[in-house]
């Protein structure tokens, strides 16, 4: 299964359009500590179908740490095989994602 993945440049340009949904797959003390704005943190292991977007249509963009981490992509896998379609991995990850100088959000 082919993941997309997307960039922090496109990810920065699209992020607060509507149908666009941005899961952070990082433990809850590190999104606690910052996130992309708008980012909802889902439990890698525990997520269900309710916990996502409820258009199967919609943009479903997910990240954890860092380019190594495998939790945004195994997560990914599993909504597609949920039947979402439009699904990408911001491969960067939240550490790409501030070291682009782009804003972050704090708390929950």
């Amino acid at each position: 299964m082919k993941l997309e993945s997307i960039s922090t440049e496109e990810l920065n340009g699209i992020y607060s359009k509507e149908d666009v949904y941005i899961y952070d797959m990082n433990d809850a003390m590190r999104w606690q500590q910052n996130h992309v704005p708008g980012a909802v943190n889902l439990d890698p292991q525990n997520f269900t179908e309710q916990d996502l977007a409820y258009n199967k249509d919609s943009t479903l963009i997910f990240y954890c740490s860092n380019p190594m981490c495998r939790k945004a992509p195994n997560a990914a896998k599993k909504v597609k095989a949920m039947g979402y379609e439009n699904v990408k991995v911001l491969s960067a990850g939240i550490a790409g994602w501030m070291a682009d100088g782009y804003d972050v959000e704090s708390g929950g």
